[in-house]
């Protein structure tokens, strides 16, 4: 009954198991780690990193330990800098937006997809900024396209 009434209403994930779950996410796609890599290096199923990642499972202390290790990275890595659920979903009493950028969201996104970590990576490898100046031209471009 305690951990219902700590993780708030049931059947929505707490915002911090989220949040540490989508860091997961973002550092194992920038590592290019599957899921079942991942799970096989802290000794649980794909299924269950799947669980952890969207936040359904609150990851434990140790578990957290695992996770860091095989991502190369200290634990405190999933809570740095992690805004607090009322400031991402606050809208000031003037109606403007919080602190937190509109960006962030759709950045985190990016960097949590498919595609973008490769492309940063080899965006990043271009050293002429010419050319790096030329991709963005034509990623606009295309996006343009797209648009209705």
């Amino acid at each position: 009954m305690l951990s219902r009434h700590l993780e708030g209403k049931r059947g929505k994930p707490n915002f911090v198991d989220v949040e540490v779950g989508r860091r997961i996410r973002m550092r194992r796609v920038w590592m290019d780690k599957s899921q079942q890599a991942l799970g096989e290096a802290i000794g649980v199923t794909f299924q269950q990193v799947q669980k952890y990642e969207k936040g359904i499972n609150r990851v434990g202390a140790s578990r957290l330990q695992q996770i860091a290790t095989a991502l190369q990275v200290q634990p405190s890595y999933f809570f740095d800098d992690m805004p607090s659920e009322a400031s991402v979903n606050c809208e000031c009493h003037d109606g403007a937006k919080s602190e937190i950028s509109p960006e962030i969201p759709e950045l985190l996104e990016f960097i949590a997809s498919k595609h973008g970590p490769a492309l940063i990576r080899d965006f990043n490898r271009i050293a002429d900024d010419k050319v790096r100046t030329k991709i963005v031209s034509l990623v606009k471009a295309l996006a343009g396209q797209e648009q209705p």
